[in-house]
Order: structure tokens, then C-alpha cells, then sequence
């Protein structure tokens, strides 16, 4: 680990560091099975995935299959955001019609629709507060975060200068109406899991 914090250093030191390089590194380092990793605003950070958390994700992404075909929907990929070196692994992404690969064969933010982030205990910062700001600068139309801690989703819409100017929130059971969206479906949350 020494010699990881000292070429991290070294990079910073001299401005050189990018997202390719944390992600190198992390691929280096002994990142213990189950945990997804992203990198918020220069700062890696891992989670352990949880039955409640897949329960949740997989829910969204089978509603979202009534209109997404398999090949423009994600989770826990890679993807690059604005801000200070924002490489986040989104649990739920769906993309637009025509999405294309960047020079690195990786998915742009530009062709993203629709975010969902199920909130963990310990990163629920980010979720929040630094990824809902890089999303909405980013233009994602479409921000959901489910919270199984508080039973609560929290849908943010009409990104506009780095801001999200739509807000609605509600408990599990409520509907998650996106027929005014790009998404143009309706989500059900009655199966949605608490922790």
C-alpha cells in the first residue's frame, strides 16, 4: 500500500493525476469481493452490496425492461462525470437510443436518461449532496435515489445549471410517475425492501 499512497502523491503533486489512473490502481489493489468502488470527487470510495440493495436495483431495471432494451441499461459500470475526477458505478443507468462508446469504450454521460442510486448507510453523502450535483450538471434528466433506511425515494428532474429544479418525495407504495420524463413509465414501489 505504501507504494500506491506514493505514486498517488507523486501524481498530485505534479497534477497528473486522472480518473484512469485511480481506476488502474484500484484494479491493483485487494478490493474484497461484493464491494462495488467508485471514485467521488477524487475521494475511492467501496461498499459492501446488500441483498436489500440488489432487490431494489433489480426491481427498477426489470420495470425499466418494458421500455429499455437490455443492451441500454447498467449497473455498477463505470462511468465519467463533470467535477473533480467523478468516475461513479451507478446502480441503475439507462441510456438513450443510439448511446455510443467513447475513445475508451466506455459509455459517455451525454446519452444517460435516467440515474437511480439506492442509498447505503455510509455513503448516503454522496448520493445526496456531490453525485446529484455531477448529475444535474451532467443534464440527466432523470434522478431517482431510494432510500431502504427511511422507506423514502426521492425523484429529481429539470436539470438546469448544475441544479435539479423539479423535487418530489414519497414513501415505498407510492408511485414513481415518469410519464412526463424521458423514461416515460411508471415505477411501482410496493415490492421495494426496508433495511
Amino acid at each position: 500500500m505504501t507504494v500506491l499512497a506514493d505514486r498517488i502523491e507523486m501524481a498530485e503533486s505534479t497534477g497528473e493525476l486522472t480518473l484512469d489512473m485511480m481506476f488502474e490502481w484500484l484494479e491493483k489493489m485487494p478490493v474484497p469481493e461484493g464491494y462495488k468502488t467508485e471514485i467521488v470527487g477524487g475521494h475511492i470510495f467501496m461498499t459492501p452490496q446488500r441483498r436489500t440493495h440488489w432487490d431494489i436495483t433489480l426491481n427498477i431495471v426489470e420495470q425499466l425492461r418494458v421500455k429499455y432494451p437490455r443492451t441500454r441499461l447498467m449497473s455498477d459500470v463505470r462511468m465519467d462525470y463533470p467535477g473533480h475526477l467523478n468516475g461513479f458505478a451507478s446502480d441503475v443507468v439507462a441510456l438513450a437510443e443510439g448511446a455510443e462508446e467513447d475513445a475508451n469504450g466506455r459509455r459517455r454521460h451525454e446519452d444517460v436518461e435516467f440515474i437511480a442510486e439506492v442509498i447505503s448507510r455510509k455513503t448516503a453523502g454522496n448520493d445526496y449532496g456531490p453525485k446529484k450535483d455531477a448529475y444535474a450538471t451532467a443534464g440527466v434528466p432523470v434522478y431517482l435515489i431510494v432510500d431502504p433506511y427511511t422507506g423514502e425515494w426521492h425523484l429529481h428532474t429539470l436539470p438546469k445549471d448544475g441544479t435539479y429544479h423539479g423535487d418530489v418525495t414519497f414513501g415505498f407504495g407510492e408511485e414513481i410517475d415518469l410519464t412526463r420524463t424521458v423514461v416515460g413509465l411508471v415505477l411501482k414501489t410496493d415490492e421495494f425492501p426496508r433495511d
